[in-house]
């Protein structure tokens, strides 16, 4: 759901460290012998880029310990790539048509719903949250454009220990919209609204729910007539449980040993495909969706093709290079942005690159878009045993790779990466 690994999981099992053996050896021989031939034709002036795309997944494969690749590049009209690599499950290889969590991809829709109302005239970025949401904290101060650009100060819900301590208890459970504003604000505000910068599930779960006032509709049905189907999505759907629909990428981590109390020597590695998702997007966002749809999703926010020029400028610049810093209360959450890490309304903006990269459950998927060269690149990755740190914890490798691809499909706008 965001660009921080969550503690979750599927059922709570404790593999054997021999299991586990065996599921490493297995995702190993898929690395080796089944790397999917893509599904679209690949004009004869890209075999050179494909072929070096395939050579740098199947590297961070064996490096960083990935179960799983599908990825799919793009330039304007042209297919330079659609690949898939290794196994979704042991004996079941990963196809280019298996669907995914998209996380916080749900965020760059929302701000997109939320900027056609503001071309519409129907709301300013300005207005205060209060015609709304009265109840809210500070909310004759907090505006739509800081729900949007993280800047409101509420705190995470998702960085209370409670809320932490019941999500790793029970993965599969439903955490309401009310239940999850009362773990937010169990604690005071992290800074002044408009002073600082920090990541807050609570700030889209609340603009969410705005926009669906505004709107008089359930937020997943403004999103399916407003955005979704007009962007040409025809694979990317919101459910309120942890269903995806077949065919199924499936999910697998190691998140929940330190909550579970298992030994850092004892192996442990548990499916996580259908934890729910709930928790992390605004009601009626929790989405799934497929490697195609990524990439046409990069596209049109990166195009701003159902926007106004003033208001994809506005959601997209970048806007906040310099600004925030870091914080006790906020450790991890707030820092100064970057031209390495920068954010818009509910998208990021990395170089010249314009991007979501969720990573949530055992999910790791990146869509980003390059406005000057027309170039679309989206990745998802599961990931093996040994992806996994001692505490549990995993990197965001579809961000490393779409990083690493960038480099090869466009190298004089290359994203730029942590020194």
């Amino acid at each position: 759901m965001n660009t921080r690994s969550r503690s979750s999981g599927r059922f709570t099992v404790i593999v054997s460290a021999a299991i586990a053996l065996i599921l490493v050896v297995a995702a190993t021989v898929g690395w080796a012998v089944n790397q999917n031939r893509s599904t679209a034709a690949t004009p004869a002036d890209y075999t050179s880029e494909a072929s070096e795309i395939a050579a740098v997944v199947q590297d961070a494969m064996q490096t960083s310990s990935l179960q799983a690749v599908i990825v799919r590049v793009t330039k304007g009209d042209d297919v330079v790539t659609e690949q898939a690599f290794g196994n979704s499950m042991t004996g079941m290889p990963a196809t280019t048509d298996m669907h995914f969590r998209n996380g916080a991809v749900a965020f760059a829709y929302i701000s997109t719903l939320l900027m056609e109302y503001v071309d519409a005239g129907t709301v300013s970025l300005d207005d205060t949250i209060d015609k709304w949401s009265p109840e809210l904290p500070e909310s004759n101060t907090v505006t739509l454009k800081m729900l949007a650009n993280q800047t409101t100060g509420y705190p995470d819900f998702e960085s209370d220990v409670n809320w932490t301590a019941s999500y790793n208890a029970n993965p599969f459970q439903v955490f309401s919209y009310q239940s999850r504003l009362d773990y937010a604000f169990d604690r005071p505000m992290e800074f002044a609204p408009g002073t600082n910068w920090s990541y807050s599930h609570t700030n889209f779960m609340i603009l969410g729910d705005i926009l669906s006032k505004i709107g008089g509709q359930p937020l997943d049905v403004l999103l399916q007539n407003k955005v979704l189907g007009p962007m040409g999505l025809t694979q990317t759907a919101a459910y309120d449980t942890g269903y995806i629909p077949e065919p199924v990428l499936h999910a697998f981590s190691s998140e929940r040993r330190v909550a579970l109390g298992i030994p850092a020597d004892t192996g442990f590695y548990e499916e996580s495909t259908n934890w729910n998702p709930v928790w992390g997007t605004p009601i009626g966002a929790a989405e799934t969706t497929d490697i195609r749809d990524m990439t046409t999703t990069a596209a049109a926010i990166g195009t701003g093709s159902l926007l106004s020029d003033a208001s994809y400028h506005a959601m997209t610049d970048a806007n906040l290079i310099g600004f925030g810093q870091k914080l006790p209360v906020c450790a991890g959450a707030c820092f100064t942005l970057s031209n390495l890490y920068n954010y818009g309304l509910g998208v990021v903006r990395s170089g010249p690159w314009i991007l979501q990269n969720p990573l949530l459950s055992g999910y790791s998927a990146t869509e980003a878009y390059l406005p000057s060269e027309k170039v679309s690149i989206a990745v998802a990755v599961t990931f093996a045993p040994g992806a996994f740190a001692a505490d549990g914890t995993y990197p965001n490798s579809s961000d490393s790779l779409f990083r690493a691809i960038g480099a090869v499909v466009a190298p004089d706008n290359a994203p730029p990466t942590k020194k």
